[in-house]
């Protein structure tokens, strides 16, 4: 059976500058069994409701500014599979989840982006389901919930986000052992929860975990590992490390 996987995607320049995160994510995708197909949360797909992307053929979005021109031309031309967004749109609905099919959703840098250095043959098919983030933790557990079977049925599952984002206190010279403080004990505190399975405070980590808002000042980037954590039970930390002094970059898998 395939984990689910929560991946810090950083900046979309990871798919030039992979760092430290693009061996890891390779090695983490060479230690699984191909998965037949990947369903994806995206911390950039953020809807009022909840929504499955239905595309054949999702094209490769480019949902950034002011990057170097390179990074522009990388293609991701991974297929879509109609049939398994129909699949889990039935399976939203019997956990009283009510989900619309969208056909016209590209595959956006927190798709693509992870996705390209871990499967760099696009060639296993691709189905975003979108982040209501206004509607915090406790749905994405539902959904989590409500898609885990498909794990046993070959299917990978992804929450692409990070496990702190706050842009606005990034250091871009930082030297990659730089890591602001208060951003660490944030991630170790998270962590620590994950390895308790102590859901009732990750569920409440925005009141309890230290320097939650300054880690997170909006929670689209956080979401995604309710999403993976409730598809999983036995936490693994995969991957650990920080870039620009606190822009967390874990990978953790849920078996």
């Amino acid at each position: 059976m395939l984990p689910s996987l929560f991946i810090s995607h950083g900046s979309p320049m990871l798919a030039l500058q992979p760092g430290a995160s693009g061996p890891a994510l390779a090695h983490l995708a060479s230690t699984l069994r191909k998965p037949k197909a990947i369903v994806l949360v995206s911390a950039h797909w953020e809807t009022p409701d909840l929504r499955v992307s239905s595309a054949a053929h999702p094209a490769t979005w480019h949902d950034f500014g002011g990057f170097p021109s390179p990074l522009y031309q990388l293609q991701y031309p991974a297929p879509g599979e109609p049939q398994l967004a129909r699949t889990l749109v039935d399976l939203l609905a019997q956990a009283g989840l009510q989900a619309q099919l969208n056909d016209k959703r590209p595959l956006d840098h927190g798709a693509w982006v992870p996705l390209r250095l871990m499967y760099p043959q696009a060639d296993i098919p691709v189905v975003q389901v979108s982040l209501p983030s206004q509607q915090g933790p406790l749905l994405q557990r539902r959904i989590g919930k409500a898609l885990a079977s498909l794990r046993a049925e070959g299917i990978l599952l992804i929450g692409s986000g990070s496990i702190t984002h706050n842009l606005g206190a990034l250091d871009r010279s930082a030297s990659p052992e730089h890591i602001e403080p208060w951003a660490q004990a944030f991630r170790d505190w998270m962590v620590e929860k994950l390895a308790q399975h102590d859901h009732a405070s990750l569920n409440d980590y925005r009141r309890q975990a230290p320097y939650a808002v300054r880690s997170h000042p909006s929670e689209e980037h956080l979401l995604p590992l309710f999403f993976a954590a409730a598809a999983g039970e036995q936490f693994a930390l995969e991957h650990s490390g920080f870039t620009y002094g606190a822009l967390g970059m874990d990978i953790y898998s849920f078996t």
